[in-house]
């Protein structure tokens, strides 16, 4: 029985593991009232971010490249496609301080 549960937990958080990571170039951001707007450079094709400016997580970073991580569905702060940014430094995979969550916004 433990071990019938054991794999259940494990199948169940599977998911979760399974992060769809990329390197990005943040190309221009801009803040109009509560919102920030982060145009990206992904793969060469334009993807817009947004995030409320008062949210947890939410900041305006400066151009340059990033890792984009894909959040599993229903995860996240938004209502959306939410995917987190680190800095290239911190790699996420190695335990990489977080820069920012964002809602993915495809142009």
């Amino acid at each position: 029985m433990k071990k019938t549960a054991l794999l259940v937990l494990i199948l169940a958080a599977w998911p979760l593991l399974a992060v769809d990571k990329s390197t990005i170039n943040v190309k221009q951001t801009s803040v109009s009232g509560d919102v920030v707007l982060v145009t990206i450079q992904e793969s060469g094709k334009s993807l817009e971010l947004q995030c409320t400016k008062n949210a947890p997580n939410c900041a305006v970073p400066p151009a340059g490249t990033y890792w984009m991580v894909r959040l599993p569905e229903n995860h996240g702060y938004y209502d959306c496609a939410n995917v987190d940014i680190y800095s290239q430094a911190a790699d996420p995979d190695t335990g990489g301080k977080l820069f920012g969550e964002y809602c993915l916004n495809q142009k």
